[in-house]
């Protein structure tokens, strides 16, 4: 994993993109000297959203299990109630 200026970017920025979407390179854009984003492939930006979603699903799982969830009716009725549902 590279790390790169905010400025150097600029000056390359095709180059950087390149090198992360074809070459698989994860580059740490960083201003005075501190990390402040990436530029990542899409395909590692595809992979984290797939983790995302699992550990999601993991914590859904484990509302429901706890008994902490809400029956889709009473949820349903509450949007509907807000407006941010038609019936």
């Amino acid at each position: 994993m590279g790390v790169v200026s905010v400025s150097k970017l600029k000056d390359a920025l095709s180059e950087y993109l390149n090198r992360a979407a074809y070459g698989g390179e994860r580059i740490v854009v960083a201003s005075r000297g501190k990390p402040k984003a990436a530029v990542i492939s899409v395909a590692d930006l595809e992979l984290l959203e797939e983790l995302e979603d699992a550990q999601a699903a993991r914590e859904a799982l484990a509302a429901y299990q706890a008994g902490e969830t809400v029956p889709y009716e009473e949820y349903r009725a509450e949007l509907v109630a807000e407006g941010l549902l038609n019936e």
